[in-house]
């Protein structure tokens, strides 16, 4: 186990609207904002999203179980903001679910918003984290440096 202690920065409220690319525009925002660390925390739905849901087995480096839906489905997310390179990453775990169906698992692509999602991102400062590729998991992991 590795860590490090850190400050909050600002914090940010954000709405995103029906249609929205989630993950793209979430990106843009961080970008714009010069987001380096934080935490996002969210609630709303979903039309449409390809998500990860665990590991086909539990092996290592794992293997992707992947899932999409396109019916609407409410979700409740985390996420973390960190950087790797000149790109923020983001890694997102949401309950998203419809009914009786439910999944919890890591929004990957194709994210598109329906009726809203309402978001709180809360700025990391102090620190300094970065992502860097593990070859043994074949994950980008967090990099504590100084």
């Amino acid at each position: 186990m590795e860590y490090t202690q850190c400050n909050v920065g600002r914090v940010f409220v954000v709405r995103f609207d029906h249609g929205d690319d989630f993950l793209a525009e979430l990106t843009a925002l961080i970008k714009k904002e010069d987001i380096r660390s934080g935490l996002l925390h969210f609630i709303g739905a979903l039309e449409k999203a390809d998500i990860v849901v665990g590991p086909e087995k539990v092996e290592v480096p794992p293997v992707p179980m992947w899932r999409a839906f396109s019916d609407g489905r409410e979700v409740l997310g985390l996420g973390t903001i960190f950087w790797k390179d000149d790109e923020p990453k983001i890694h997102i775990h949401s309950g998203i679910g419809r009914g009786d169906t439910i999944n919890l698992g890591c929004i990957r692509k194709d994210a598109r918003v329906y009726l809203t999602i309402e978001a709180t991102i809360t700025e990391l400062t102090g620190l300094s984290v970065k992502r860097q590729f593990n070859e043994e998991t074949t994950l980008d992991l967090l990099k504590f440096e100084g």
